[in-house]
């Protein structure tokens, strides 16, 4: 159909999450060695307009809230000036177990907040 698949997204917005995280000077590999999991439990998109193959777009992910075990993000994906995607996600912090765990005092801030 020459647009992108409505599954891709989804994953796009986990790799905006990645690169936010990244962007603090943490990787997700770090938590995971420290016995934390980042396991989605909600996530919502909303389609507007589809993108196409081969077609340049922006990925736009904020951090919303960091509760004492959950963490909320938004997303927005643009070609130029049109918004084609928005979504958002609410995962929660667990351990290896599945169990919920309180995610660490300044986990998901930049070092200089």
């Amino acid at each position: 159909m020459g647009v992108v698949h409505h599954t891709v997204y989804p994953v796009w917005f986990e790799m905006g999450r990645t690169e936010l995280l990244r962007s603090t000077g943490r990787t997700y590999r770090d938590m995971e060695a420290q016995n934390m999991l980042l396991a989605v439990v909600k996530l919502e998109v909303t389609y507007k307009q589809p993108a196409r193959y081969d077609e340049v777009v922006q990925l736009r992910t904020t951090l919303v809230r960091v509760g004492a075990v959950k963490v909320e993000h938004t997303y927005e994906i643009w070609r130029d000036d049109v918004l084609l995607v928005a979504g958002a996600t609410t995962l929660a912090c667990i351990d290896r177990n599945g169990r919920a765990q309180a995610i660490p005092e300044g986990l998901l801030t930049t070092p200089a907040d």
